[in-house]
């Protein structure tokens, strides 16, 4: 094991300023795999190789080294990528004229171990001179690595101290954006803030509202998965578990893929990076379990090596987020020559052979990919080493104050802190068009592509874009996602369904189940009144005033309108009640006016005009209920009741002025009494007029001061308005029928007094009876009247019209209509005078 342990006693020259002291080095120092002398050196930490074998550790002697197998070729891409582009800048003539840039690039065999020591062998340099003394200087001025987020929080932190900048190309930790915890870190991707909620925003966009997530047990997976986790909550999406798992932990995994198979969610969004990604690959495939949507990130979804055939049967139809892909011009045809004639070790040893005393065995996987370059296409992290490398060269270029003619100021001397300070403010175009510059965390803008696993027509598996997310866009414009482009799980064309209840259709609105997440809800239809118009609605919408929900509970419409029609069976029925009265009232006075000169009409009273009279206020009494029939108007509203109730009255009138009549007539016959010429024919209609007079008077008041008016009524019945006449003054209607009341027991009262007069001249029993009937008749109509709801209060009062009405046609009537039509032998002046009156 080649651990390098140092003396830095350089801090004591800071703190306790001590004088400075020899340095020492313990051990072997650590050699870099890819290394070129520079005046400025840029230091590359990757992990081209996958696997680390460790030696052993009994400590009988010193530790072999460490050997490391199985190329990563991806990172092996890397860092010849940071070749390339530095060897780019030391042909400009435009940027460090005539200054040349060094490598020295390590790998760190994806162990933490390794990138340690790589880390301490970067900061310090390979050998010291003898009597050396420490002076706090870096022999790089930059460092660009690592891949993995974890082992650039490592890195950051252990060369934090020391003011090395750090430019990550690939670890998108969120929390590598503490700049209080890495002051000198930079990265040219973006932090995963932008990546996690672009997810959410798939999801949500898709309308999955019920997923699974799984993430790497490190800091990328677990911060990434920590904000995707937010945003969906605030998103309304639900999780139904979340679980991770390490790549050196097979029983968390087996949990993990178990959780998986029994879950209950067809959408996976897993946060993990490449290593893990391929061992969950490998347990899907071994039990089987397809068809879920795999939605990925920027850290596995555009691997070419876990596209395969085998792979494609569980992960076909992946969706996820992706870096752009950008064409490097040259650098294709760089990796198959160029690379390994000036660059790869083993092909030329330049300087000093003692630096170089390496063993090509160790190189001999890498020589197999000297011809290789089939996967440069889909090197979607290249750009970001390429602009790494840039930026560090802009901020050298900025500190030796380079000019175009002049070149540059060789003489400076160029500490790592300055480096730091100048890539802050670094801002210049590359020659693929991209803007380089950091933002106050140290990151790049966030675009990225949104990418879906796809096999061509030809068999070929590939990655085709099929949406976008920009950060730099309007919020409105910064998320695309082209649906018609997509192929789903399974190769299906019909987007899959992942939810926990289905969507609540309009008319419904959710109610959560409890204790289950928020997206797990019952349907419940919309009350009465209420409607959703809405997918998914969270709650029923109340309809305004005049509107009621229709029966799907989808839309408010107009309410029904309700009153008492001329067309329905109940108007029709009381129309012809009330034009049969009035007609019957008719006949009768038709009848008494051809019998006029018998003397049963006679007898009755000597003014045939007052009789009429009676007749035709009867009339109006049953006429007057039609005004109540129909949709109510102004005109309407005001007529009913005053018509009413001036007929009413006009026809009490007539009655009590007959009971008088009769009373009087009685007294009359008594010796000495001329009471009789104070009830002649003008007094009686005097009377009636005057009784009338007061009713009108009454009425006239009432539409002054406050009139019927129609009016909808929407509080008796909540889905139906009732059309009526709202009584204006109340106190008015009630005086109208208090005043009918009143002369009504006022005429019953003195037609009971005269019941036991002779029968010869006596109507009274009658006249009581038919008060008996009409007084019944309203005094039912009261409570009747008041809890009859809608249209059935207006039939309520149309039927004590016709009621009392009829009371007072046939009481007082058709006796005499009897003698009349059936016993004309009984009206005779002879029988009149006899005590058989009425008799059968």
């Amino acid at each position: 094991m080649l651990l390098l342990l140092y003396t830095l006693t350089f801090f004591n020259h800071f703190h306790t300023k001590a004088e400075k002291t020899l340095c020492q080095m313990m051990g072997d120092p650590k050699y870099p795999l890819l290394s070129k002398d520079g005046e400025a050196t840029i230091g590359g930490i990757f992990a081209m190789h996958s696997k680390e074998t460790l030696p052993s550790f009994e400590f009988t002697q010193k530790p072999q080294p460490l050997l490391c197998s199985s190329v990563n070729l991806p990172d092996f891409r890397l860092a010849q990528i940071m070749i390339f582009a530095i060897e780019e800048i030391n042909r400009s003539e435009m940027l460090l004229p005539n200054v040349s840039i060094g490598y020295q690039i390590y790998d760190t065999c994806s162990s933490r171990m390794s990138s340690m020591s790589a880390t301490m062998g970067l900061m310090n340099g390979p050998e010291f001179a003898a009597g050396e003394t420490c002076n706090g200087q870096s022999s790089i001025h930059a460092i660009i690595g690592e891949t993995e987020s974890s082992a650039t929080v490592i890195l950051s932190r252990t060369t934090g101290p020391f003011k090395i900048p750090v430019i990550s190309h690939t670890a998108s930790c969120e929390c590598l954006s503490n700049r209080k915890d890495h002051p000198s870190f930079f990265r040219t991707i973006s932090s995963d803030y932008h990546q996690s909620r672009a997810l959410a925003y798939i999801v949500k966009h898709l309308g999955w509202s019920w997923v699974g997530a799984v993430n790497s047990d490190n800091d990328y997976g677990n911060y990434g998965m920590t904000i995707f986790l937010n945003t969906a909550q605030k998103e309304g999406i639900c999780v139904e578990y979340s679980v991770k798992f390490y790549r050196t932990e097979p029983e968390k995994l087996k949990k993990v893929v178990d959780t998986i198979k029994k879950g209950t969610a067809k959408v996976i969004v897993a946060f993990v990076s490449f290593i893990e990604m391929g061992l969950l690959i490998d347990q899907l495939n071994i039990l089987n379990i397809t068809g879920l949507q795999i939605i990925g990130v920027e850290g596995w979804i555009t691997s070419t090596s876990l596209i395969t055939p085998k792979s494609f049967q569980v992960m076909g139809g992946s969706l996820g987020i992706a870096l752009r892909k950008i064409n490097l011009e040259g650098f294709s045809n760089y990796v198959v020559k160029a690379f390994w004639d000036t660059a790869f070790p083993c092909s030329q040893i330049k300087g000093d052979p003692s630096q170089y005393t390496i063993n090509c065995s160790r190189y001999q996987d890498l020589l197999a990919l000297k011809n290789y370059n089939e996967d440069v296409p889909e090197q979607r992290y290249s750009s970001h080493v390429y602009k790494a490398v840039y930026a560090v060269a802009h901020s050298l270029h900025s500190l030796l104050k380079c000019k175009e003619q002049e070149g540059c100021e060789k003489g400076l001397t160029i500490k790592p802190q300055q480096v730091v300070e100048a890539l802050k403010k670094v801002n210049f175009t590359v020659k693929f068009g991209d803007r380089v510059w950091f933002d106050r965390t140290g990151a790049a803008v966030a675009q990225y592509e949104v990418v879906n696993w796809q096999q061509d027509s030809d068999g070929s598996l590939q990655f085709k874009s099929v949406g976008y997310y920009d950060a730099s866009l309007p919020p409105d414009q910064r998320f695309v996602l082209n649906t018609e482009n997509i192929i789903w799980a399974r190769g299906q064309l019909e987007k899959p369904n992942s939810v926990c209840s289905e969507s609540c259709l309009p008319g419904t609105r959710k109610a959560a189940q409890k204790g289950r997440p928020v997206c797990c809800y019952d349907c419940i239809p919309c009350a009465e009144g209420e409607i959703s118009n809405e997918t998914d609605s969270n709650n029923c919408k109340q309809c305004p005033g005049e509107y009621w929900s229709n029966a799907e509970k989808n839309k408010c419409v107009l309410k029904a309108e309700e009153f008492l029609s001329f067309t329905e069976v109940m108007g029709i029925v009381l129309v012809f009640f009330s034009l049969f009265g009035a007609g019957l009232t008719v006949l009768v006075a038709i009848l008494f006016y051809r019998m006029r000169d018998t003397p049963i009409v006679k007898a009755n009273n000597s003014e045939l005009s007052f009789l009429f009279l009676l007749l035709f206020s009867l009339t109006l009494c049953f006429l007057c209920s039609l005004t109540f029939i129909g949709q109510p108007n102004e005109w309407s509203c005001m007529l009913r009741h005053t018509a009413f109730g001036i007929t009413f009255v006009l026809c009490i009138s007539c009655v009590l002025g007959k009971t008088i009549v009769v009373l009087m007539a009685f007294k009359a016959t008594l010796p000495g009494s001329n009471v009789m010429k104070w009830f002649g024919p003008a007094q009686q209609r005097l009377s009636v007029l005057a009784f009338t007079l007061i009713q009108v008077l009454i009425c006239v008041l009432w539409l002054t001061i406050s009139p019927p008016f129609p009016y909808k009524n929407m509080n008796y019945f909540k889905e139906k308005i009732i059309l009526e006449c709202s009584l204006g003054s109340t106190v008015s209607f009630w005086a109208v029928l208090g005043y009918i009341g009143l002369l009504a027991v006022l005429c019953f009262i003195l037609a009971f007094l005269a019941r036991t007069l002779p029968d010869n001249f006596n109507e009274a029993k009658f006249i009581t009876f038919s008060m008996l009937i009409f007084c019944a008749v309203w005094i039912t109509f009261i409570p009747a009247y008041v809890s009859s709801p809608g249209k059935f209060t207006v039939a309520v009062e149309i039927f004590a019209i016709l009621a009392s009405s009829f009371g007072l046609l046939f009481c007082i009537f058709a006796p005499k209509c009897y003698i009349i039509l059936l016993k004309p032998d009984q009206n005779t002046k002879k029988h009149m005078m006899g005590k058989t009156y009425f008799k059968t």
